[in-house]
């Protein structure tokens, strides 16, 4: 299957205007045996608990040994948490490229005009130096993080509600912080929501509640019907959808797999333009994701060799033995 009939077919069966009908369980992408192994969810985390109690709660429903999350929620925080299960939390830390967008309330200390707010939140767009809070899990180092866009959506007295599109990494409680130091008066914020993480956002995508899990679960567990489950759990290939993609031959996989680096011979497909330096993603042929890698050569280069190495391994995500061995060791 070519990787757009892929995209298309991911895409098709997980939109929301799609009648729910039972989908044959046989396609490879959607076994809902490979989701729990290579799959993500996009959990809408409620507030009142921590990110990795969710992880474990989500580990408990589905019976699984690992599941990791990508970007913690502070407990008091809602929205999007995406969580990888298995062999995926090897690659959900490619979602860290995107931007997130939030939608915070905040309480300033005394009432300003909305073009006074307004002035002051454009101030805050590009680059803006940030420490982390003392009880954050990093470094308190100051670091650079960059607000691609700030929003005054609506203002009730000293009330503010905002949106921030920002750079992975951003503490949104701080910059209200720092948002209040500069008016003059202070500010605190009393409420956030993540209502997007790289191209997943809550407007476009199923966000599924641990209830809803549960339910979908129990109800392949009880009557095998797989179709509530296969649309909760995404294929972890939709979560690189943003980053170039390299085809490989059957017979370069279980290589690739146990450390080698991935020959030209062996390469069937890849994207337009990829630039040295470039993290890409390797794909079999029938798409299923097999590791992340960077490009050690241009396009050019890779067309026009015959032989040598193009990519080098950054991560092996899967399984090694799941296709079988075509090479020999000295």
């Amino acid at each position: 299957m070519k990787l757009k009939q892929l995209e298309n077919l991911i895409r098709i069966h997980h939109s929301n205007n799609e009648p729910d009908v039972e989908l044959p369980c046989d396609i490879d992408i959607f076994n809902v045996d490979r989701l729990l192994k290579y799959g993500f969810i996009l959990l809408d985390k409620p507030q009142g608990q921590t990110s990795h109690e969710i992880v474990s709660i989500v580990k408990q429903i589905l019976k699984i040994p690992k599941a990791g999350h990508s970007g913690t929620l502070d407990p008091l925080v809602s929205g999007i948490l995406p969580i990888g299960l298995n062999d995926a939390t090897k690659a959900l830390n490619i979602l860290h490229l995107g931007a997130k967008e939030y939608h915070a309330i905040g309480r300033l200390h005394s009432v300003f005009t909305r073009e006074t707010i307004i002035t002051m939140l454009l101030q805050f767009c590009g680059d803006i130096y940030q420490k982390p809070p003392q009880r954050s899990s990093v470094l308190r180092k100051t670091r650079i993080r960059k607000i691609f866009d700030i929003e005054l959506i609506e203002q009730k007295d000293n009330l503010i509600l905002i949106r921030i599109m920002c750079e992975s990494g951003t503490y949104i409680r701080k910059l209200l912080y720092d948002i209040g130091e500069l008016l003059g008066s202070g500010a605190t914020m009393i409420e956030l929501r993540r209502n997007r993480v790289s191209q997943f956002h809550e407007n476009d995508y199923h966000l599924v509640t641990l209830h809803e899990l549960m339910d979908a679960y129990e109800s392949w567990i009880q009557t095998k019907t797989c179709s509530k489950l296969q649309k909760i759990i995404l294929p972890i290939e939709q979560a690189l959808s943003e980053i170039k993609a390299v085809v490989i031959r059957d017979s370069a996989v279980d290589a690739l797999c146990h450390g080698a680096q991935l020959a030209i011979p062996g390469i069937v497909f890849i994207s337009p333009k990829i630039q040295q330096g470039d993290l890409v993603a390797i794909y079999t042929l029938k798409g299923e994701i097999v590791a992340l890698a960077e490009s050690t050569l241009s396009e050019n280069e890779i067309i026009k060799n015959v032989k040598g190495y193009a990519f080098k391994t950054k991560r092996i995500i899967m399984t090694p033995q799941t296709y079988q061995k075509n090479w020999r060791t000295k």
